[in-house]
């Protein structure tokens, strides 16, 4: 839901904050990479871009390598909504040991291993198994 209020702040969806923040971490990329590492299709990909450049978080430009291809980049000075977020989420798990840190990290990261593989299973038409 925060993500859903996020986007409706910014005026884009989750699954566009999604791939804005993959832009972020991993840097420009074109719509086709874009479309592999979120699952979209190409054209619900050109759609977002769409949306993120409405929103000015986003652009397209051309790559510098090969002038045919287009790049997608995020913004410079985007709008900074998740600094309360992170402020808050500081001061609540700074109620933790490191030893219990430690712990949650741990089984989030687990947790999310588990995730990827069962979307993987279901992307390609597999029965989700059960983790052990």
């Amino acid at each position: 839901m925060f993500h859903e209020a996020v986007g409706a702040h910014l005026g884009v969806s989750a699954g566009d904050q999604r791939a804005l923040t993959l832009l972020g971490r991993e840097g420009p990329m074109s719509a086709g990479d874009l479309a592999e590492k979120t699952g979209l299709t190409p054209g619900a990909v050109t759609g977002m871009i769409d949306r993120l450049e409405r929103a000015g978080l986003a652009h397209r430009e051309h790559d510098e390598k090969d002038r045919r291809r287009v790049l997608v980049t995020a913004a410079t000075g985007q709008p900074d909504v998740f600094s309360d977020l992170a402020a808050a989420m500081n001061e609540m798990a700074a109620r933790y040991s490191e030893a219990e840190l430690l712990l949650i990290a741990d089984y989030l990261s687990r947790t999310v291993e588990v995730l990827r593989e069962q979307t993987r299973r279901l992307s390609e038409g597999l029965r989700p198994r059960r983790s052990r």
